[in-house]
C-alpha cells in the first residue's frame, strides 16, 4: 500500500470513528463540488480539529482569511456560543456565492459576516470600522500574502488570541530557498516573521491524510 493510500485510509477510519455524520456538511461539500469550487476544504477530521480549539479556547469572535465554500466557517460557527461572531474573507464574488448559500444551508447565516473582496483591503477596512480584536484567527488564504495576513492577524488580536494558519508545510517545498513558487516564499517569510515577532509564540505541525502531506501554524499571542 503506497503512503498516500494509507494515508487516506486511515483519515476515513478516524472520521469513522469521531466524526458522526453530518448531512448538512455533506450537502455543503457536495455544493462545492457542484459549483466547481477549487478542491481546497480542509478535511472532516481537521475541521473538527478547528472546532474543539476554539472550544477549548472559549472563543466568541472568530476571524476566518480565506472562506471558499464555507465549510471550514461552518465547523467554526458552530462552536461558538449564543452571542458568538465570526467575520470571514473571500475575494472571489461566485466562491462567496456558494459560500452564503452553504451559511443559509448550516443556518449559521446570522452568526457569520461574510465580506466579498481584497482580503487586504476587507481588513484595512475592518481597522477604520473600529472592529474589536479576535479569540481566533483562521488564516487560509493565497500564501502569497502570508505574511501581510499575519501582521493583520496581530494587529486584530490580544493576548491569548490564538491564530492557526493552514497549509504552511506544502510537501517540504518550505525547504527549498531558492524555490520560485511564490507561495513557499511565502509561507518561508511566514515562518520569519514568526521567529522575529515577541508578540506570539508558535509552533508548526507536520500532517498527512487525504488531503496529502502538509501542516499547520499554531500560535498564541503573549
Amino acid at each position: 500500500m503506497q503512503p498516500n493510500e494509507t494515508w487516506e485510509k486511515v483519515d476515513h477510519y478516524i472520521e469513522q470513528q469521531l466524526i458522526p455524520h453530518d448531512p448538512d456538511l455533506e450537502r455543503v461539500l457536495s455544493a462545492n463540488r457542484m459549483a466547481a469550487l477549487p478542491p481546497y476544504d480542509v478535511s472532516p477530521s481537521q475541521g473538527k480539529l478547528l472546532q474543539l480549539l476554539i472550544q477549548m479556547k472559549g472563543a466568541k469572535r472568530i476571524l476566518e482569511i480565506g472562506t471558499l465554500g464555507a465549510y471550514s466557517t461552518i465547523w467554526m460557527a458552530r462552536a461558538l456560543p449564543a452571542d458568538g461572531r465570526l467575520v470571514t474573507l473571500e475575494l472571489d464574488p461566485h466562491h462567496a456565492e456558494i459560500a452564503q448559500a452553504n451559511l443559509q444551508l448550516a443556518g449559521l447565516a446570522g452568526k457569520v459576516e461574510l465580506r466579498v473582496g481584497d482580503a487586504l483591503a476587507q481588513l484595512a477596512e475592518l481597522e477604520a470600522e473600529g472592529t474589536q480584536p479576535f479569540d481566533f484567527i483562521f488564516i487560509d488564504a493565497d500564501k502569497p500574502n502570508n505574511p501581510h495576513y499575519l501582521k493583520w492577524a496581530l494587529a486584530f488580536s490580544q493576548p491569548g488570541t490564538v491564530i492557526l494558519g493552514d497549509n504552511v508545510i506544502r510537501e517540504g517545498e518550505i525547504l527549498r530557498e531558492d524555490s520560485a513558487d511564490a507561495r513557499v516564499q511565502g509561507v518561508r517569510t511566514f515562518y520569519e516573521l514568526l521567529a522575529q515577532e515577541p508578540r506570539i509564540s508558535a509552533t508548526a505541525i507536520q500532517t498527512v491524510g487525504s488531503k496529502g502531506y502538509d501542516g499547520f501554524m499554531l500560535g498564541i499571542v503573549i
